[in-house]
């Protein structure tokens, strides 16, 4: 089978994901959509998925745009794998009209579940929830995987009707303001001005001045400059000092890096 897998990541979850995804399917090319131009695309794959983070309970804006660029005939078959904390809420409901809305049609959406990378509420959890959390999803990514090759059609994955009308609610209302909640960043004295934080930034959000980083309001909220720090030297708000950094344990920070050293 002829298969593009298109991925969004900001700390590893969602990459992980789409690279299992991507061994279980077999012969599975692998696309990261920061890494994408903005021209109009043709779709010409057979199978093609998307892997991609929740973010604040809907579909992130690098993925929305990537899918506005997407055009051409409709793939045999289109799956999409929201990457969550526990709370897939809407997500894919959200993408499937997205997606109607670009001549597209979402064939099947599947939520995963990994450790929260959301710092300002805490850290990933203990390192055995971790663990459990990981084989649960090595499970669900096999089972993904064989409707996939079935072409199964089936109904996207969705949370309980509170969650989806509440957290729909507050994604509408907070999406706009994403690209300046960068506000909250700051730098503490550890920092020694490697620049992996510039590098990593899917948004090529940040800037170096006079040694330190600065956030320039176009802001994505996926943490990875803060949790792939190596000095831990990146804070958001008043309490990530005291909260435990978190990458997915088997993505290494040359994975994510737009530049090589």
């Amino acid at each position: 089978m002829n298969i593009t897998i298109f991925y969004h990541t900001g700390t590893g979850n969602s990459l992980w994901v789409a690279r299992r995804i991507a061994d279980e399917l077999g012969d599975a090319e692998l696309v990261s959509i920061s890494e994408c131009k903005d021209e109009k695309k043709t779709v010409g794959s057979e199978i093609v998925g998307f892997v991609f983070p929740v973010h604040i309970w809907g579909v992130p804006a690098p993925v929305i745009r990537f899918v506005n660029t997407l055009k051409g005939s409709q793939p045999d078959y289109i799956f999409a794998i929201a990457v969550n904390a526990g709370q897939v809420s809407n997500t894919l409901v959200q993408l499937k009209k997205i997606m109607a809305g670009n001549g597209l049609n979402l064939s099947a959406g599947f939520e995963i579940a990994m450790p929260s990378n959301y710092i300002p509420w805490g850290g990933p959890g203990p390192q055995e929830k971790q663990r459990k959390c990981f084989e649960l999803a090595r499970e669900k990514i096999s089972r993904i995987a064989a409707r996939i090759k079935e072409k199964a059609i089936m109904p996207v994955e969705k949370g309980p009707l509170w969650q989806r009308i509440l957290f729909t609610a507050i994604y509408n209302m907070i999406f706009s303001k994403v690209p300046k909640m960068d506000k909250k960043f700051w730098v503490d004295d550890k920092c020694n001005a490697c620049e992996i934080c510039c590098k990593i930034c899917p948004a090529g959000n940040i800037t170096m001045h006079e040694g330190k980083p600065v956030w320039n309001h176009r802001c994505e909220q996926c943490f990875a400059c803060l949790q792939w720090c190596p000095q831990e030297a990146i804070q958001y708000g008043k309490k990530t000092p005291g909260y435990e950094r978190y990458h997915h344990p088997e993505i290494l920070l040359k994975d994510m890096l737009k530049e090589k050293f």
